[in-house]
């Protein structure tokens, strides 16, 4: 049966951003679902002090639906997309980014829902909780203190992670722009900023919500590398794949990879829809995991 392809955006991000993908696929007779987490999408909370002028103030202050949210709630809405989506055959989850976190632990609390993991430059937490790995060597080329600028309100007061993604700061849009898309023109730079939203919620789970060898360890699982990302970088994809596979030996990722940014094979889906399609004649785990470009 034809499988139907989930997918699950990162932080700060939504549905929208997964058109292009979903438009490709559909064109390749794939079937596809993109999922909103809690917060996010048409759910997302849109200030009037978040539009031009900016109230600096009022944006600093003002409340946001995704306050509260946790990685639970995150999988207990997947679980239930999942379960619909398993209904009409196979089901390939594709995760990005901190999407990788809640596919994770939906994994980890029912894999019979699964038939496939696909990783494309996610957190696909193991041996650490994901905040965790920012203090690795892995992350060192990672600067955090680039973002401080546009960083809008208080977190522990807002009860949530509040970004001024329309910020005019000439700084911040170049830290931006290299962290997640340095290969793109700066027209699909501004034009994917825009579709991402302010808030995000600050739980990215804890050691309970790691990967478990009984259960997500179980399913078939791809990791596609993004061999240009600068946001989570190819060394920390790389741990993320070695990890997963001294967990699971008998069933290590079939690891594949792109060249590009965070953000590129999102823009030009092409490639990635390629090896989608690939992935979906796959019928179980095979003895890969040499790391291949496609």
């Amino acid at each position: 049966m034809q499988p139907t392809f989930v997918l699950v955006h990162g932080a700060f991000a939504n549905s929208f951003s997964f058109a292009p993908l979903q438009a490709e696929l559909g064109l390749l007779g794939h079937r596809s679902v993109a999922v909103d987490l809690p917060g996010h999408g048409f759910q997302a909370t849109f200030t009037h002090a978040y539009q031009a002028p900016q109230d600096p103030a009022g944006l600093a202050s003002a409340p946001g639906s995704i306050k509260g949210v946790t990685l639970a709630d995150n999988v207990a809405h997947l679980i239930g997309i999942l379960e619909r989506a398993k209904r009409n055959g196979p089901v390939i989850l594709v995760a990005h980014s901190r999407g990788g976190a809640t596919v994770t632990a939906a994994a980890n609390a029912r894999p019979d829902l699964i038939d496939r993991l696909v990783y494309v430059s996610a957190w696909a937490p193991d041996d650490l909780d994901v905040n965790d790995y920012y203090a690795e060597p892995e992350m060192a080329t990672v600067d955090p203190v680039a973002f401080a600028a546009a960083l809008a309100g208080n977190p522990a007061v807002l009860g949530l992670l509040r970004v001024n993604f329309r910020t005019a700061d000439p700084d911040s849009l170049a830290a931006f722009k290299a962290a997640f898309f340095a290969d793109g023109t700066d027209e699909q730079f501004l034009t994917f900023l825009n579709t991402f939203q302010p808030d995000e919620n600050l739980d990215a789970g804890s050691a309970a919500d790691r990967a478990q060898a009984a259960t997500w360890g179980r399913i078939p699982k791809t990791y596609i590398r993004l061999a240009g990302d600068a946001s989570l970088p190819l060394a920390v994809q790389d741990r993320l794949i070695r990890e997963g596979n001294e967990l699971t030996p008998d069933n290590p990722y079939d690891v594949r990879t792109l060249e590009g940014s965070h953000l590129k094979w999102l823009v030009d889906p092409a490639p990635a829809a390629r090896i989608l399609c690939e992935l979906a004649t796959l019928p179980a785990p095979s003895a890969q995991g040499a790391i291949g470009t496609a």
